[in-house]
C-alpha cells in the first residue's frame, strides 16, 4: 500500500439474545393450545434461540492499553481465524471473508486496528509491534490461545511482526498484497510527508488520490459497489490514527530475513494488477517461506479479497482446509 466508509451494510454483528421482533413472534399463539401444538411451538423456539447464538453481538472489550473494535463471527468453539486490515480501512474490509467463512463453520475474528473505524486512538505514532501487541491483547481477552492469522497490505506487515514477536500464537497465515522489506529513504520521507498532509485537511483528497490505484481499472468498470466501498473506508478513516499508523510504518523493521524462520503453512495471495505490491514481491514471500503457497488472482489489484471476493474466498477456504489449520 503507498505511503503508505459510512460503513457498507454496516458492523457484522451476531447477538445473544432473542430481538424485541424474535420475541414477538415467539410469544404464545392466541388459539388453543393442544399437547402437539406447544410441543411445535417449543421446538421453533429453540431453533430460534439457537441460530441466534451463532451471531451474538461483542461488545468492545477494554483489553489492556488499547480498547478494540471487533466483529466475532461463527462458532464459537471453531479454531478463530484473526484477520487484519490494511491502511486505510477498517474491518469491514474483510466482510466478504468474514461471512463467508463463519457460513462454513469457522469462527472470525475481525477488528478495527488502533486508531481505525471505532478504535479510538490519541497516539501520534503506532509503529507495528504496537498494533501487534494490540491483537495479542484482544486475542487473550477473548481467550484464544491459537488461531490463523491473516493481513493485507500493512495487515500483512502487522501480521509478519506478530509471528516475529509471539512465536508459537498463530497456527497458520495469510499474506496478502503485502511487502516485507524496508522503505526506500524516499518512500520513508513520504509516508512522513503524507501524515503531516492528512492530519492538517484530513483524509477526503488523499482518498481521491489512491483509489485509482486501490482497485484494478476492471474493477472500477465493472464493480462500482466495491469503488465505493474502498471509497468510504478511506474517507471515513479518522486522519489522526492513518497519521500515526504512516509514522508508525516509516520506522517498520526489515521482516525479510525472518520469513525463512516462518515454519506453519501460509498462504501468499496478490493480484495480478496490483501497483502497490505487486506480483513480484508475492513471489519473493513466497520463495523464502517454505510452507507457503502462492496464488494470484486474475484482474483484481491491490484488494483481491473485495474486487474478485469469489475467487479469493475459494483460495483461502481451500487453503484452510488443506492445511488443517482449522480443523
Amino acid at each position: 500500500m503507498p505511503g503508505n466508509p459510512s460503513k457498507q451494510g454496516g458492523p457484522l454483528t451476531r447477538s445473544a439474545q432473542v430481538r424485541p421482533h424474535d420475541e414477538a413472534r415467539l410469544r404464545p399463539s392466541v388459539h388453543p393450545q393442544t399437547p402437539e401444538r406447544q410441543r411445535k411451538s417449543r421446538e421453533r423456539t429453540l431453533l430460534r434461540v439457537h441460530c441466534t447464538v451463532l451471531h451474538r453481538v461483542k461488545a468492545p472489550p477494554s483489553v489492556g492499553r488499547m480498547t478494540l473494535a471487533h466483529d466475532d463471527l461463527g462458532l464459537q468453539h471453531a479454531r478463530p481465524v484473526l484477520l487484519v486490515h490494511g491502511h486505510p480501512f477498517d474491518r469491514s474490509m474483510w466482510r466478504p471473508q468474514a461471512e463467508h467463512l463463519a457460513e462454513r463453520g469457522h469462527r472470525v475474528v475481525v477488528p478495527d486496528l488502533r486508531g481505525y473505524g471505532e478504535s479510538k486512538s490519541t497516539d501520534t505514532k503506532t509503529t507495528l509491534d504496537v498494533f501487534a501487541n494490540d491483537l495479542i491483547d484482544l486475542a487473550d481477552h477473548l481467550k484464544l490461545q491459537h488461531f490463523v492469522l491473516g493481513g493485507l497490505s500493512m495487515g500483512g506487515q502487522i501480521v509478519m511482526q506478530l509471528v516475529r514477536d509471539h512465536p508459537g500464537r498463530a497456527e497458520a497465515l495469510l499474506l496478502a498484497d503485502t511487502f516485507p522489506g524496508l522503505d526506500t529513504p524516499a518512500a520513508k520521507q513520504a509516508r512522513i510527508d503524507t501524515a503531516a498532509r492528512i492530519t492538517e485537511e484530513g483524509m477526503h483528497h488523499y482518498a481521491e488520490e489512491l483509489l485509482p490505484k486501490m482497485i484494478s481499472k476492471s474493477t472500477r468498470a465493472t464493480r462500482p459497489d466495491v469503488e465505493a466501498h474502498v471509497g468510504r473506508m478511506m474517507r471515513d478513516a479518522p486522519r489522526q490514527g492513518a497519521a500515526a499508523a504512516l509514522r508508525g510504518r516509516a520506522e517498520r523493521p526489515d521482516y525479510t530475513p525472518t520469513l525463512k524462520d516462518i515454519d506453519v503453512p501460509t498462504l501468499v495471495v496478490v493480484g495480478s494488477e496490483d501497483e502497490f505490491t505487486p506480483v513480484n514481491d508475492a513471489e519473493r514471500i513466497h520463495r523464502e517461506i517454505p510452507t507457503s503457497t502462492l496464488v494470484v488472482i486474475d484482474g483484481a489489484g491491490h484488494l483481491p479479497n473485495l474486487e474478485r471476493e469469489t475467487e479469493f474466498n475459494d483460495a483461502l477456504s481451500t487453503f484452510l482446509k488443506s492445511s488443517g489449520a482449522t480443523q
